[in-house]
């Protein structure tokens, strides 16, 4: 699989996974779905919900640091700032490798990151309105989390919009 097989894939999930509406209930059904495959799979993960004014869904699992809530801060600030996952982005600026943004972009490290988890909220007519990330895998893996819980509730078939092993 190559790169371009894989931004053609998560443009697939973008496209795909689109509510029709999205409130506070949505957002306790995808963190409940990401926590209970955390616990199932002993995965040390944290997990963000927000929409652009306020968080919805927060939680944690033994495993992560205070650096994982960071980093899901910044995650969700790439998908506000470039209305796409996180993951895309860093699919589309291999092989940077050094998570920074390209300078000319004039955004501060300490806000925003090139690591994939952080997936776009898109309400049908709404447009993108904030973000689910999850942080403390390997990104492949924290997108892949995110992507299946979404999926799910939804009523999505998750293994058709997963990504290639």
């Amino acid at each position: 699989m190559t790169t371009a097989d894989d931004i053609a894939k998560v443009l697939e999930q973008e496209r795909a996974l689109v509510f029709d509406t999205f409130d506070e209930d949505a957002a306790f059904a995808i963190g409940s779905a990401i926590r209970e495959r955390a616990i199932a799979d002993k995965l040390g993960i944290v997990c963000s919900i927000v929409l652009w004014d306020r968080p919805l869904f927060y939680m944690t699992r033994p495993g992560t640091t205070a650096d994982n809530a960071d980093w899901v801060r910044r995650k969700a600030n790439v998908v506000k700032r470039f209305q796409k996952s996180s993951y895309r982005m860093v699919l589309e600026q291999l092989p940077r490798e050094d998570r920074l943004l390209p300078e000319a972009r004039a955004l501060p490290p300490e806000d925003y990151v090139l690591a994939g988890g952080g997936f776009p909220i898109r309400v049908n007519g709404a447009g993108i309105i904030g973000a689910v990330v999850v942080s403390g895998l390997p990104e492949r893996q924290d997108h892949a989390v995110v992507v299946a819980a979404i999926a799910g509730c939804l009523g999505r078939d998750a293994a058709a919009l997963a990504l290639e092993p």
